[in-house]
């Protein structure tokens, strides 16, 4: 972590890293994953003297991008994650569309 961090970060990149690693990422890999996630979070707060542009301009946090990976198992996204998509496509009709639909017309 870098110096200066928060407790509150702290506590958040150990639970990451240990979360990680139940799932079966190397530690290496997990420890990457903890800090690139906190210093997404701490660019987005306004705590990182130095973020980067991506950091700030991405619509979904990182919470919210890794909720929207943990539906990608065994049955993939749910039927409203591939209606929001369908929606922000602008795919007509879809109101009326069940999920294999949606999922054919995001060519999924």
């Amino acid at each position: 972590m870098p110096r200066g961090s928060s407790p509150k970060r702290e506590r958040q990149y150990e639970h990451i890293r240990e979360s990680a690693e139940k799932r079966g990422e190397s530690p290496k890999r997990a420890k990457e994953i903890a800090a690139r996630t906190v210093n997404k979070e701490r660019a987005r707060s306004g705590e990182a003297e130095n973020p980067s542009r991506q950091s700030l301009r991405d619509p979904l946090s990182s919470s919210e991008r890794g909720g929207r990976r943990s539906h990608s198992g065994a049955r993939g996204p749910t039927r409203d994650q591939l209606y929001e998509e369908a929606r922000k496509r602008g795919v007509k009709g879809r109101s009326r569309m069940n999920k294999a639909q949606l999922a054919r017309a995001l060519g999924r």
